[in-house]
């Protein structure tokens, strides 16, 4: 069950490494297959029963407004109220700034710059089940690192029997990768500092407390980083069967 019926969805960013078309585009509203980043996020937001999504903006702002406000005249779901960063907050301080308009109940966010496709059970509902707000501050859906198709970095994560995450730290590679959604408790913003910050401290805080957990996706993911990479996904997303 989903503690919450909000959720977040991160926009703001520059999406540097897919410039030249994010210089025009903001890289949320790219449309990957036919269908833009930030609709396949907030469609499956919608398939798992939230009903209200803050989504933050910085770069080419007024674009993902316009896009919000269309959408939410066909009466897609769920309905969005945007959080305007006149400043990059990255991705910590962008869901601090938001906290008031997300609740004190744990919360879904997406990242509105990735692509993935569900296994059995769609990988949301599998995040919001598995979280536990007594032994959990982040719960991140991790994806095996051999199975990220153009993703070709060292790797984010070892994940314990149990769940619990562990840094690559000073290793070469690591198993897994973030895939870009999580579950996160309130809880893991206090003491936050102010203006821009990256989850990654907040992460390393709740790791050394043991309260940072995965769980494996089972699906397909892609990583859209650059415009080589966009092509290759449009590719595999077109192939027969593959929606």
């Amino acid at each position: 069950m989903i503690a919450s019926q909000r959720a977040m969805v991160l926009a703001a960013g520059y999406g540097l490494r897919l410039r030249p078309i994010t210089e025009t585009t903001p890289k949320p509203l790219v449309p990957v297959a036919g269908r833009t980043m930030l609709d396949r996020a907030l469609d499956a937001l919608a398939a798992a029963g939230i009903g209200e999504a803050v989504v933050n903006v910085h770069h080419l702002s007024a674009q993902i407004e316009a896009h919000l406000v269309a959408r939410a005249k066909t009466g897609l779901g769920p309905a969005t109220v945007v959080s305007v960063e006149s400043q990059l907050l990255d991705t910590g301080g962008g869901i601090k700034n938001a906290l008031p308009r997300l609740g004190s109940d744990p919360f879904l966010a997406v990242n509105a710059d990735i692509v993935w496709k569900d296994g059995a059970v769609p990988a949301l509902k599998r995040l919001a089940s598995a979280f536990d707000p007594s032994t959990m501050d982040a719960l991140l859906l991790m994806v095996a690192r051999d199975r990220a198709v153009g993703f070709d970095g060292p790797g984010d994560f070892y994940m314990e029997d149990d769940g619990r995450l562990v840094r690559r730290g000073e290793r070469a590679t690591a198993p897994y990768v973030y895939a870009g959604l999580q579950m996160l408790s309130p809880v893991l913003f206090e003491d936050a500092p102010a203006g821009a910050f990256s989850l990654n401290r907040l992460y390393d805080r709740a790791a050394a407390n043991r309260r940072l957990f995965g769980i494996k996706h089972d699906g397909a993911w892609y990583h859209v980083g650059t415009p080589e990479a966009l092509r290759e996904t449009d590719r595999l997303l077109a192939m027969p069967g593959v929606k």
